[in-house]
């Protein structure tokens, strides 16, 4: 009788990219659903976060650029980077997306700023 054996699932470049391309719409989905949900369309009307974060604003770009640069620098198990480097670009592809194709066209400013706004 044979044994069946598990195989890792072999991955390629352009799969990694697709899972992070779909990952980045599910989460800009949701970012805009979320947002839209709550009557928040400018950085004026989000600054409520400001008291939490001491002003500063967190763009997940910004966290998806720091997952990138440890998936590259740290010494990872391979599915484990994988998982990194499909987040991290996913964050990154969110972030520009929400950026660019929302808020630049409802504000006149794609909004990158560090800092929130005085409300």
């Amino acid at each position: 009788m044979e044994t069946l054996a598990l195989r890792p699932l072999r991955t390629t470049p352009g799969m990694l990219s697709l899972a992070s391309l779909a990952l980045a719409i599910a989460m800009e989905g949701l970012t805009c659903g979320l947002r839209f949900a709550a009557h928040l369309q400018s950085t004026r009307d989000t600054a409520a976060l400001a008291r939490w974060t001491h002003g500063i604003r967190i763009h997940h770009g910004y966290v998806g650029l720091a997952l990138l640069v440890l998936a590259v620098l740290a010494h990872l198990p391979r599915p484990w980077k994988q998982v990194v480097l499909v987040l991290g670009a996913a964050l990154v592809l969110s972030d520009l997306a929400h950026h660019v194709l929302v808020l630049w066209p409802i504000t006149g400013s794609p909004s990158f700023d560090l800092r929130y706004p005085a409300s």
